[in-house]
C-alpha cells in the first residue's frame, strides 16, 4: 500500500489545541474497545473476524484495527442505528444468523468452517453473499445480498474509519472541534491537516511536514 500521508500520526493532536476534553475521552474509549467476543459465540467470533479480514485486508506491518471487535461492542451494548430495513432481522439478530448461515454453506460447499478456508474461497463464498446466490432457512427469511450490503459493509467500515490508524492512513485530523477548519477551499490546506505525498515524490518531504502536524 502506498503511503500517502507518510509520517503522518493524528493521536499526536491529543494534547494540543486540535482537540477538546470530550474528543479526547471518546477517542481514548474507543482506543480501550473490549477485545471480545462478548456478544457473538466463539464460533461466530471466528466466522466474523475472519470475514472482516477479507472485507478490509490489514498491513501486517502495524497493529489491527480490531474491526471485530468493534462490531462485537455495539451489538453487545445493543447500539443500534435507528432504523431497519422490513426484510432485514434486528441486527443482532441479523449477524448471527448470518454468519451461521455463511459457515454452514462453507462446510456445505468447501467442507470447511469459514474461517478455515483459503483467503481466495473465503472470497468466492463473500460474493455468493453479495450476489445473493447464498439462501435457505438458517437466513430466517433475510436476502443474503441485502445483509451484505447494509450490514456487513455498514459494520465493517463504519468500524474500520473510526479508529485513528485509519485517520491516520487518509490522513484525516478526527472531530474539528475545537479548532475547526478555516482553507476550506480546492488545494487549501490549514497547517493543522495532514501534508498528502503524491506517488513516486515528496515522500520525504511530506514524511519531515507530517512529524509536526498537531
Amino acid at each position: 500500500m502506498t503511503d500517502r500521508f507518510p509520517g503522518y500520526d493524528v493521536l499526536l493532536k491529543r494534547n494540543t489545541l486540535s482537540w477538546n476534553e470530550a474528543t479526547r475521552r471518546a477517542i481514548d474509549a474507543r482506543l480501550s474497545v473490549h477485545p471480545g467476543p462478548r456478544f457473538f459465540s466463539s464460533d461466530e467470533w471466528k466466522t466474523l473476524r475472519a470475514l472482516c479480514g477479507r472485507i478490509i485486508p490489514q498491513p501486517a506491518d502495524r497493529p489491527p484495527v480490531p474491526i471485530a471487535a468493534y462490531i462485537d461492542e455495539k451489538m453487545f451494548a445493543n447500539r443500534v442505528d435507528g432504523y431497519r430495513f422490513a426484510q432485514m432481522l434486528p441486527q443482532g439478530e441479523a449477524w448471527k444468523a448470518a454468519l451461521a448461515a455463511l459457515d454452514a454453506a462453507a462446510r456445505e460447499r468447501r467442507k470447511l468452517p469459514f474461517h478455515e478456508l483459503p483467503p481466495a474461497d473465503q472470497d468466492v463464498m463473500i460474493s455468493l453473499m453479495a450476489e445473493n446466490r447464498l439462501v435457505g432457512p438458517l437466513w430466517r427469511g433475510m436476502p443474503s445480498q441485502l445483509f451484505f450490503a447494509r450490514r456487513v459493509l455498514h459494520d465493517v467500515v463504519n468500524a474500520y474509519y473510526s479508529h485513528p490508524t485509519a485517520w491516520s492512513e487518509i490522513g484525516w485530523g478526527g472531530p474539528a472541534s475545537p479548532r475547526g477548519y478555516v482553507r476550506l477551499d480546492a488545494d487549501r490546506r490549514d497547517p493543522w491537516e495532514a501534508v498528502e505525498a503524491h506517488p513516486e515524490e515528496e515522500q520525504d518531504r511530506a514524511r519531515a511536514e507530517n512529524r509536526h502536524v498537531v
